[in-house]
């Protein structure tokens, strides 16, 4: 089926569509204290995080493994996941309200996932043979505000009840599916890659640029989800709060969404610059972010509001370039594999770091344990320059 769509027009669904999809993505962590208050289980945040990541690790490792993206029709691909990870979501509100259910439903949601992140960004570079890094900065600043979107929700104190969060997110999700399934063809660049061939993984692991791109990456994962998922409990800690206030959640909205801007941003200046620059620059931009929090605490709340807004600018900045240094270092065939191939393994480091934290909890405070992702940043930095070094990468 030929494209009967210009490269920004399919840019601006895709980008839409991503952000209704994606919203499902942290609707759990929204509405994790009620959850936590039905169960009469305490702490379950890392846990709901996590339990999402997992099944986003094996969606996107499974879709790799099997070249889904590449084999079969990306956009028909991004629908059916759409549809299947919204009716996991809502299933939270239609069966008995047990651990069980919410942890196998929002591992289903993530698992499925997988078929609308990165294979959005599949799409994209599908329509973009130039410019592709500016392309997935929208795409990827979607994701964020998809990601910060059910925090707006709760902070702007609407008298929504948890089961209308869930429900509102999937309705995003359908809409969002439906949108790339029936209006969003396979770009001018799609090329299908109808075979199965077990020996794929290998051949991607030999190519050099393709494992710069994804130190880089696996760096910045270290340290994005962690934040993200601690950041309400770091603004607590900072406003020296016990429980979440709407004002915490409206905050935590404004942190993470404005990675959209960045994202979006540092899109346009690669095509001046590259994307190997704008990602090194937000690399070392959070890291240092990473130290200054430990000196944020007791500061007035300006300060500290600001650091948090500034460090949620650099986090996601690196993301949509090193996402475009892993498309650009991989025939167009492979793109989708190696793609949701970065994301599984990146993901499944975000959940160890997740963990970790939340295990650090018991004997630091959350500004020092958040400080510790500063070995995200500089092990992916290092890791890139030096796979970079080796192929002339710059």
């Amino acid at each position: 089926m030929k494209s009967q769509l210009t490269s920004r027009s399919a840019l601006i669904l895709i980008v839409f569509a991503q952000f209704l999809g994606t919203s499902l993505w942290f609707a759990g962590n929204a509405v994790a204290p009620e959850i936590s208050l039905i169960l009469g289980i305490p702490e379950i945040l890392a846990t709901i995080t996590s339990v999402v990541q997992l099944g986003f690790i094996l969606g996107t490792l499974l879709f790799a493994i099997f070249s889904i993206p590449d084999r079969f029709s990306p956009s028909r691909v991004f629908l059916v996941s759409s549809v299947l990870a919204a009716s996991f979501n809502l299933l939270i509100v239609v069966l008995p309200m047990e651990l069980a259910v919410v942890l196998i439903c929002r591992f289903m949601v993530g698992f499925f996932l997988a078929g609308i992140y990165p294979v959005g960004m599949k799409i994209a570079a599908d329509y973009f043979q130039k410019g592709l890094g500016a392309a997935l900065g929208f795409l990827v600043g979607a994701l964020v505000l998809g990601t910060a979107f059910p925090h707006l929700l709760k902070g702007l104190d609407l008298n929504f009840s948890w089961q209308h969060v869930l429900l509102f997110t999937s309705v995003l999700a359908l809409l969002g599916g439906g949108i790339v399934g029936f209006f969003v063809p396979e770009g001018p660049f799609h090329k299908i890659n109808p075979q199965f061939d077990i020996r794929i993984l290998p051949k991607l692991s030999k190519i050099k640029a393709l494992k710069s791109a994804a130190s880089g990456y696996f760096g910045h994962m270290w340290e994005l989800y962690t934040f993200w998922a601690f950041v309400p409990v770091l603004i607590g800690f900072f406003r020296g709060n016990d429980t979440m206030q709407a004002n915490d959640s409206l905050l935590s909205f404004f942190v993470i969404a404005a990675g959209a801007f960045s994202c979006a941003l540092g899109g346009m200046v690669s095509n001046r610059i590259g994307s190997s620059r704008v990602a090194q620059l937000a690399l070392v931009g959070s890291g240092v972010c990473c130290i200054l929090v430990l000196f944020a605490a007791g500061l007035p709340s300006w300060i500290w509001i600001a650091l948090l807004l500034i460090w949620g600018i650099f986090i996601t900045a690196d993301s949509p370039q090193f996402s475009t240094l892993v498309a650009q270092s991989v025939p167009a065939e492979y793109r989708g594999t190696a793609l949701t191939l970065v994301n599984s393994l990146g993901f499944a480091l975000s959940v160890i770091s997740i963990q970790l934290a939340e295990y650090l909890l018991n004997w630091l405070r959350i500004d020092v344990a958040l400080a510790l992702l500063v070995i995200g940043p500089v092990s992916g930095l290092l890791l890139f320059r030096f796979y970079a070094s080796q192929k002339g990468i710059e």
